[in-house]
């Protein structure tokens, strides 16, 4: 028997290491998905927020909402901190009023390993 294999297996000073590599994925990947759901709920309520307003202007101040275009570039303006075109809400005049309605793809941080990710929709109706 070799004389360094006893000492070899009691040696523990890369153990730490070894654990380390062993949790810190898994670490990782909990702590970027709590992330992203914090983003993706962030996201909605941006989305829903800006319809609502759209469609509150358009019912209030027909002076500044007066036509779709100006509905949708209001709803953009609401929506700021999100990165959206004006085709992402479109505004009709319905039987219940003004509908504004959005459709957002949304996209994650990690889009290497997630590519795709959900669509996003919000619609409010107001008169």
């Amino acid at each position: 028997m070799n004389p360094a294999r006893p000492a070899l297996l009691r040696d523990r000073s890369g153990a730490t290491a070894v654990e380390a590599s062993l949790i810190l994925p898994v670490l990782l990947f909990v702590l970027m998905g709590t992330m992203e759901l914090g983003r993706m709920a962030w996201t909605q309520s941006a989305l829903t927020y800006a319809v609502q307003e759209a469609a509150r202007c358009a019912a209030v101040r027909p002076g500044v909402c007066g036509t779709p275009a100006d509905i949708q570039a209001f709803a953009v303006r609401r929506a700021s901190p999100l990165t959206v075109a004006p085709a992402t809400f479109t505004a009709a005049q319905t039987g219940c009023g003004w509908q504004v309605q959005a459709h957002l793809q949304y996209r994650f941080l990690l889009r290497a390993l997630l590519p795709a990710g959900p669509t996003f929709e919000a619609r409010s109706c107001r008169r």
